[in-house]
């Protein structure tokens, strides 16, 4: 379609149209009022005016007084062109203003670390962002190394390959140092700190170290006395002698002579055994030694019965094997509070039986030379004091004397005996006494009459027989003088 010299009539209609409509407004009552900004509604745009942008002029982002197309990404106008954009020293990073930054403030800006590029000294070097602060451990690691992008609290120090030099940070100013109770030392902290995860565990090097224990072992700066401890003012070094362990120290008692008890109750050191004597005596009463427990000897003074409430083989020493069978009290024989040995066997209302105890082990039983017999001991000894006495029951006897009567077994042939090869109840017909014996049997006798009759081992010559040197069988027989 053509209209006035050849132009389109459709498009002279559009822009009459559009002329006639501006005019109509202009024109219009209230069109002031529609031109003002404040009338406007800009959330129908789908981008609503928050924060610093709600006081910016319209012409500051509509250029020329275009209203359509106006960038809607932060760099569309902060560009340092239209608005302020990054400024020199800005983070270096490609995401969008908006990532961080909010249309109140540029500053309290949340940087989304995910964005950045570089290493974070790039950015934490004190200008760009917050670097080092002056206490900071020195290194020349990364930051990454031991912090997190969300906080620089609570930072992990990655102590690997560091066996020394640990002060340098463990200062009490870089990093924690010693405590207020800490081991008085001045060696470095990896002569005990052994871990670079925990201070716990640590162990002291005592090399070198004999005394003055108590200035580190007081309960605060290390392990002190338990609550069960020997109560003793004595040095620590005074009995503990290793450095690796308290156990198995052994308790200086030079100059402790009593108040034993005090400590060995079995609480804080070994006190009385199931088995001990029962007494209420101190310790010391018996316990002489300061290094066993053994060889104690207990002090009998003022016991005189019970023996065998203590002597019982449990508690002390009781019967042996081989003692004599008796149900009487050990006091009946035993004298002695010192010794077993000497002990005199009470004897009373004891009158047969002997062989039981006087059998060679119990008691003394008979010697190599004792009377062959079958019969009891009581046969002949009749005392309970002596063997010595012993009366020969010769009852039944009537042959074999010389058995016995051999000068070792009993009483044999004296010095002055007749010289003769008789058997001795040839002329003894008593068994009660030598004497009186009857005449012997001159048949069996040898040698000549004065041997015996010599007026000592036999009737010799009277004083008034006649002088003579002749043999006496050269007058009389053997029958009567």
């Amino acid at each position: 379609m053509s209209g006035f010299y050849g132009v389109d009539k459709r498009l002279v209609g559009l822009v009459l149209a559009t002329i006639l409509l501006g005019l109509a407004m202009l024109l219009a009552p209230g069109a002031a009022r529609a031109a003002d900004p404040a009338a406007f509604d800009h959330q129908q745009t789908g981008f609503p005016l928050t924060g610093a942008h709600a006081n910016v002029a319209c012409e500051g982002c509509h250029v020329s007084t275009v209203m359509t197309k106006t960038p809607t990404r932060c760099t569309g106008c902060h560009d340092n062109g239209i608005a302020t954009g990054k400024p020199i020293g800005h983070v270096r990073t490609t995401a969008e203003c908006d990532s961080c930054h909010t249309t109140t403030s540029y500053t309290k800006a949340r940087f989304d670390h995910s964005t950045a590029t570089g290493t974070c000294a790039s950015c934490h070097d004190g200008k760009q962002a917050t670097g080092k602060s002056a206490g900071h451990i020195a290194t020349t690691q990364d930051c990454a190394a031991c912090h997190t992008v969300s906080t620089w609290i609570g930072a992990g120090f990655d102590h690997a390959g560091i066996s020394s030099g640990c002060a340098t940070c463990h200062n009490g100013t870089a990093a924690l140092g010693k405590p207020s109770n800490h081991v008085v030392t001045s060696a470095p902290c990896e002569s005990c700190h052994t871990s670079t995860t925990s201070f716990l565990g640590a162990g002291f090097d005592h090399a070198g170290i004999s005394s003055g224990c108590a200035s580190c072992h007081n309960g605060t700066a290390a392990l002190g006395k338990t609550p069960n401890h020997i109560p003793t003012s004595q040095p620590c070094e005074t009995c503990h002698r290793s450095t690796t362990s308290f156990a198995g120290t052994a308790m200086n008692h030079a100059g402790i002579s009593s108040g034993c008890a005090t400590c060995h109750n079995g609480t804080m050191a070994l006190g009385k055994s199931a088995t001990h004597v029962a007494t209420t005596a101190a310790c010391e009463t018996c316990h002489t030694s300061t290094t066993s427990f053994l060889g104690a000897g207990f002090n009998h003074a003022g016991i005189s019965t019970g023996c065998a409430s203590c002597h019982n083989g449990t508690a002390a020493l009781g019967k042996t094997a081989n003692h004599i069978p008796t149900s009487q009290p050990c006091e009946t024989c035993h004298r002695s509070t010192i010794t077993f040995a000497g002990t005199a066997m009470n004897h009373t209302g004891i009158s047969t039986g002997c062989a039981t105890c006087h059998n060679g082990t119990m008691a003394l039983g008979k010697s190599a030379t004792h009377v062959a017999t079958s019969a009891p001991c009581e046969s002949c000894h009749t005392s309970t004091t002596s063997f010595l006495g012993a009366a020969f029951n010769h009852a039944g006897v009537t042959t074999g004397c010389f058995s016995c009567h051999n000068g070792t077994a009993a009483l044999g042939k004296s010095a002055t005996h007749m010289t003769t090869t008789n058997l001795c109840e040839a002329c003894h017909r008593s068994t009660t006494t030598f004497i009186g014996a009857g005449k012997p049997d001159h048949t069996q006798v040898t040698g000549d009459c004065q041997h015996c009759h010599n007026g000592t081992i036999a009737k010799g010559k009277s004083n008034g027989h006649k002088v003579t040197s002749q043999d006496c069988g050269a007058c009389h027989r053997t029958t009567s003088f």
